[in-house]
């Protein structure tokens, strides 16, 4: 039995190997909200309170939103948002104590005002600034000039040394 682990030849140890790859690599984000204890009871307020936390960004990681994060920051929020809902708040209501109390970065697509242009600029500002740089580089590669062709003297001391002759009229 020791030698079909063993072997990577053999096709059962690969698909192990394989099924053991898949099972290591598969998303743990269903278990954020594992503890049943965290759950709301009501289905319906469990649902707004999901559709709810993934509006709502993890401080602690900033590209996940909270019902996707295992940090202990994130099971915060979540607890916080499931307990205004319990307690009857609306989503606005919900999201506007978060946002009064964290600021616009806990909001996974904050408002646009004068305070939050430059995040919604700067994806803009970038892109520009990268097809500018891509146009001057083409621009500097076409502005050089051609290599001027061999001089007679260059030519016989080109044939001296045995080197192959220029092609083109270019330097070789």
């Amino acid at each position: 039995m020791s030698g079909f682990f063993m072997n990577p030849q053999t096709p059962g140890a690969r698909f192990v190997r394989l099924l053991l790859l898949l099972v290591l690599l598969l998303p743990v984000q269903a278990l954020a909200v594992g503890n049943p204890a965290d759950m709301l009871p009501d289905p319906a307020q469990e649902e707004r309170a999901r559709t709810l936390g993934r509006d709502i960004r993890c401080m602690v990681c900033q590209n996940q939103s909270i019902e996707d994060s295992e940090v202990g920051l994130a099971r915060d929020l979540r607890l916080i948002v499931r307990e205004r809902i319990a307690a009857g708040d609306t989503d606005a209501e919900v999201r506007g104590f978060l946002h009064a109390r964290y600021g616009d970065f806990v909001l996974m697509k904050p408002p646009f005002a004068w305070s939050t242009a430059v995040l919604w600029a700067t994806p803009l500002v970038a892109l520009a600034g990268g097809l500018g740089l891509i146009l001057a580089m083409r621009r500097r590669i076409a502005a050089v000039p051609a290599a001027p062709p061999l001089t007679d003297e260059e030519r016989k001391r080109l044939a001296a040394l045995g080197l192959p002759r220029e092609q083109g009229g270019t330097r070789a």
